[in-house]
């Protein structure tokens, strides 16, 4: 596969010193820089797409307000993200999967149960290919790895930390004038910028959202048993539960009965009646929570980290466009946990957006313009409604102990797991290999 390849040398670069690479460019970049395409957000959505654009050639400018030395701080985010395939397809295709694939966990089996429940779905990569069904990947891992991309590419400039002052769109371009009196001028501002995004509201983009009456724990453990590459989905009467398998452990963490190497990563929906109580335990507590919720087929386990508690919630934009504007990734949809597929849905964004930006800056054509955007629109609005909407039925289905909705689910698990043509379009649905996939998603170059 072609994959692009920066001229730079990135040779002893640790993340903090690339961070700090970064910011060592500043005094470079001119008052007013003009590049093709302005993208606000250097989260990962933000950086993949920049990644994407400057592998075709495309000069961006990339502006955040947080410092990046602080995006590969293991304090800075706990979570892990489950890159499904066909995101490894598109990582691979901007050159960045090398780097993240001796840190990538793959999972081969995913196990999905309903409390104690005889049905249950078994989904096994070995039905639909020899790749692995995805991959867990720590967050930080993946903004380094996309921080060393950036600071080695010419065609990338980041200024961050950055506070935006004045933005102006018109049907000429885009300007962006920050804080300290530089401006970028671009064609396009592409909004990377999360489930709050200030360019949706601005542009007075409606979105459908709401919160759901559940937070999320989110923590790694250390345990006495390997986990085999399996990732368990478990739904419990205050929300869905998630063990996904993480590489062992360079350092073991002491534990009960002594040093544990092997790791995964917790996803506990809880209810927000339960969250004050379970937020306020000390370690010992937290952990036998969680000891009562995996069960014993782990063996023994232990905190291998902090833990973090995160409010959910569901939103949806009305339309992804506005004049010399497109959102992307978590400003343009963000969803419930329930089927990892937040970071997925973003990096398909990237891919399909890339696609239609690349090819008419080939033909010539204006980038930010309303036909091109619309071109985006269309492609992924549908594909990220119907994955909102079916992870929203999932959440209400499943976060309930209602005894004949219970007893409907479980058959319906049942249907689907006795049904080999069933679990083949679900393991291949849960892949992103379903649908009009962009270029990069079969595994071609932009």
């Amino acid at each position: 596969m072609r994959r692009c390849r920066s001229q730079a040398n990135r040779a002893g670069l640790d993340f903090p010193p690339i961070a700090r690479q970064v910011l060592s460019m500043r005094p470079t970049i001119p008052d007013t820089q003009t590049v093709e395409a302005v993208i606000v957000g250097a989260g990962m959505v933000g950086l993949t797409l920049a990644q994407a654009l400057a592998c075709a050639g495309i000069e961006v400018a990339v502006i955040d307000r947080t410092d990046p030395a602080s995006f590969t701080d293991a304090a800075f985010d706990g979570r892990t993200s489950a890159v499904a395939a066909a995101s490894a397809r598109v990582l691979d295709g901007i050159g960045l999967w090398r780097d993240l694939a001796p840190r990538a966990c793959p999972i081969d089996t995913i196990r999905v149960s309903d409390g104690d429940a005889l049905m249950f779905l078994h989904f096994d990569h070995a039905e639909v290919g020899a790749d692995p069904l995805g991959h867990i990947l720590e967050n930080r891992d993946i903004r380094g790895s996309l921080l060393e991309k950036a600071a080695a590419s010419p065609r990338i400039a980041i200024y961050a930390p950055a506070n935006i002052e004045v933005t102006t769109r018109d049907r000429g371009g885009a300007t962006i004038a920050l804080d300290d009196g530089r401006a970028i001028r671009a064609r396009v501002i592409l909004a990377c910028d999360g489930r709050g995004s200030g360019y949706r509201r601005a542009a007075g983009i409606p979105a459908a959202e709401w919160r759901y009456d559940q937070s999320s724990f989110v923590c790694a453990i250390a345990h006495e048993r390997p986990h085999g590459n399996i990732a368990h989905e478990r739904f419990l009467p205050g929300g869905p539960f998630a063990i996904l398998p993480l590489h062992d452990l360079e350092e073991p963490v002491a534990g009960p009965a002594g040093p544990l190497r092997h790791a995964s990563s917790i996803v506990w929906s809880e209810g927000n009646n339960l969250v004050p109580a379970i937020r306020d335990f000390d370690d010992d507590s937290f952990t036998a929570e969680l000891a009562q919720r995996i069960g014993g087929f782990l063996g023994d386990i232990a905190l291998a980290g902090p833990r973090w508690v995160h409010p959910l919630g569901l939103s949806h934009a009305i339309r992804y466009i506005d004049q010399r504007l497109a959102l992307v990734g978590d400003a343009a949809h963000a969803i419930h946990p329930i089927a990892g597929q937040g970071l997925n849905m973003g990096i398909r964004d990237v891919a399909a957006l890339a696609e239609v930006i690349v090819d008419a800056r080939r033909l010539g054509r204006d980038i930010g313009d309303p036909d091109i955007l619309a071109d985006y629109e269309r492609w992924r609005r549908f594909d990220n409604m119907l994955l909102a909407v079916v992870t929203d039925n999932l959440t209400r289905l499943f976060s309930n102990d209602i005894a004949p909705v219970r007893v409907a689910r479980d058959l319906g698990m049942g249907v689907v797991n006795a049904t080999p043509a069933a679990r083949r379009f679900s393991m291949r649905h849960a892949m992103g290999l379903v649908g009009d996939l962009p270029r990069l998603v079969r595994g071609e170059a932009l």
